[in-house]
């Protein structure tokens, strides 16, 4: 029996690199373009590669992917970032694997993270990077939960192991984008905290901050990797302080404003 592979790709203004993640993408049956708020030429770029294509707001990770998913016609999916490249060795090992996987419903890919053109493969962790993803599955079997930053996800079915070959991921361009990105997923992970209501104590965060660089730099080896492995660590420690220090803020500049909206009902009331 001949299985569907379907490819697919969310994208939020990725101009610049959206074209060369789409060439890669011709092994598969159909590719699924998601373009999220874009305002850049992401759409114009789209048309030239995808099948279908989705656009729409979608403030959540989890929601744009699942739309992306339902697009889908194939049997198998497989998920890739604008910022991904897939070579010509894992695009075989995915159709193969995808053809022949009979109980399986899910597998991983190791992914080989890029700075610039530096590339590093030990140390990463802590929300701030990883090595491998689950990116080939069956339709229907991977659900998303409502975190802004990178959401957790819920599979179902039977895991089929890890592939052999990487994806290459850039991951940023330089230490400063780096940087960049450290502010924005500091910034949306608080959000979540508050939301949740679970933002908790600057103490417990010192401490996983403190427990997150000494894995990333110590049990999963980011000490090989040099200046490098040290900034990684750094950035994933820093990643759980900051998070929890900005919802305290967050919530510090909350308060008077639901105590100015009180205040005011109450006025109002009384007239």
């Amino acid at each position: 029996m001949t299985i569907k592979l379907s490819a697919l790709v969310c994208a939020h203004n990725e101009e610049k690199r959206l074209a060369a993640c789409l060439q890669r993408l011709r092994f598969a049956d159909e590719v699924v373009v998601v373009l999220d708020r874009c305002t850049d030429r992401s759409a114009e770029i789209a048309r030239l590669y995808a099948d279908r294509i989705v656009t729409g707001a979608f403030p959540l990770e989890g929601p744009r992917r699942a739309a992306g998913v339902e697009a889908c016609s194939g049997d198998w999916i497989f998920e890739v970032d604008a910022d991904e490249i897939v070579t010509p060795a894992l695009a075989d090992e995915i159709r193969q694997t995808a053809q022949s996987a009979i109980i399986p419903s899910h597998y991983l890919i190791p992914v080989d993270n890029y700075v610039g053109t530096r590339l590093i493969r030990h140390g990463w962790g802590g929300s701030f990077g990883t090595s491998a993803v689950t990116r080939l599955y069956r339709k229907g079997c991977k659900h998303w939960k409502s975190q802004r930053v990178h959401p957790g996800v819920i599979l179902d079915g039977v895991a089929g192991g890890r592939l052999a070959t990487p994806l290459i991921h850039h991951v940023d361009d330089d230490i400063s984008d780096m940087i960049r990105r450290l502010d924005r997923y500091t910034e949306l992970r608080a959000r979540d905290l508050v939301d949740e209501n679970r933002v908790g104590s600057l103490g417990s965060a010192a401490f996983r901050g403190l427990r997150r660089f000494w894995k990333c730099y110590v049990r999963r080896k980011g000490y090989r990797e040099g200046h490098y492995g040290v900034l990684i660590a750094v950035m994933a420690g820093l990643f759980a302080f900051l998070s929890v220090l900005r919802a305290h803020l967050m919530l510090a500049e909350k308060a008077p404003l639901e105590a100015l909206d009180l205040h005011d009902v109450r006025g109002i009331a009384a007239e």
